[in-house]
C-alpha cells in the first residue's frame, strides 16, 4: 500500500499508519488460529505464545506446528522452519540499507523483517520526504502485526485450551488450511504458482512414507530449486550478456 502522491508529510504519516494498523489486523486473525492450533499440537500456552514472540514468521511458526502434530521430531519441526523462514534473510539485507539503523534498533529491525514490514517499506518512494516514508512504513506496519499477532496467538490459545481437547473440534486438521491461507497472498504470478504446485506434489508424494516433517523440509528444497532456476532465467532475459 503506498502513500497518496503529493500528499503533505502528516497525510502521509496518517495514511501509512492506518494502512499498517488495517495489516496487523488483518494478520492477527491468523495469530488466533495459530494459537490454538500450538496447544493443539501439545504445546503450553507459553511454549505457543514464547514462539510467536521469539520466532516471529508466520508461515515457520505453522510449519513447525504441522510437523510436530504430525509426530515428527522437534528437530525436522525446526529444519522445516529455518528454511521456510531464510526469505527474510534477502528482506533483511535489502531493507538495512533503507533504515539506516544501528546497535539495538539494528536488532529489532532485523526481528521485525517480515513479509508484511518489506513489502509496506518497499512501497513507499525510497526518497519520498528524505526516506521517512519507507522508513515509518516498515516500522509501523512491523509493530502493529507483532503486537496484534502475539496477542492474538494469546487468545487463541487461551481459548482452545478452555474448550478441552482441542482436536475433538477437528482443529488439529486446520493446520494445512492456516499454513496455505498465509502462504497464498505471496503467489503474484503463474511461475511462482507452478513452484507452490510442485513443493505441494512433493510433499504429498512423500507424506505416506517418510518421517513427518521430511515432506515439508523437501517442498522447501523445491522451491528454493525452483525460484533459483526462474530468477535466474529473469536475469538472462534481461541481462542477455549474463553467463548461463
Amino acid at each position: 500500500m503506498r502513500a497518496t502522491a503529493g500528499a503533505t508529510w502528516e497525510q502521509t504519516r496518517s495514511e501509512i499508519v492506518r494502512n499498517a494498523l488495517s495489516i496487523g489486523i488483518a494478520v492477527a486473525t491468523y495469530g488466533v488460529s495459530f494459537g490454538a492450533l500450538g496447544t493443539a499440537t501439545g504445546l503450553t500456552i507459553a511454549q505457543t505464545c514464547a514462539l510467536s514472540v521469539l520466532m516471529f514468521t508466520g508461515g515457520s511458526q505453522f510449519a513447525l506446528v504441522s510437523t510436530l502434530a504430525s509426530g515428527g521430531t522437534g528437530l525436522s519441526g525446526a529444519l522445516a522452519a529455518v528454511l521456510l523462514g531464510t526469505r527474510n534473510t534477502a528482506y533483511s539485507m535489502r531493507m538495512t540499507a533503507l533504515l539506516n539503523n544501528k546497535g539495538p534498533l539494528k536488532l529489532l529491525a532485523s526481528h521485525l523483517t517480515i513479509d508484511e514490514s518489506t513489502a509496506m517499506g518497499l512501497a513507499q518512494d525510497e526518497k519520498s520526504f528524505s526516506g521517512r516514508a519507507t522508513q515509518l512504513a516498515f516500522w509501523a506496519t512491523g509493530l502493529s502485526v507483532f503486537v496484534l499477532w502475539n496477542l492474538a496467538t494469546l487468545i487463541g490459545a487461551l481459548a482452545a485450551t478452555s474448550i478441552g481437547d482441542p482436536k475433538l473440534f477437528g482443529l488439529d486438521a486446520a493446520i494445512g488450511a492456516g499454513l496455505f491461507a498465509l502462504v497464498y497472498p505471496q503467489i503474484q504470478n503463474q511461475k511462482q504458482l507452478a513452484v507452490a504446485f510442485g513443493g505441494a506434489i512433493v510433499a504429498l508424494s512423500l507424506a505416506s512414507f517418510v518421517t513427518p516433517g521430511v515432506p515439508i523440509i523437501s517442498a522447501s528444497i523445491v522451491a528454493f530449486i525452483g525460484g533459483y532456476i526462474f530468477t535466474k532465467r529473469a536475469a538472462q532475459t534481461n541481462n542477455p550478456g549474463i553467463e548461463k
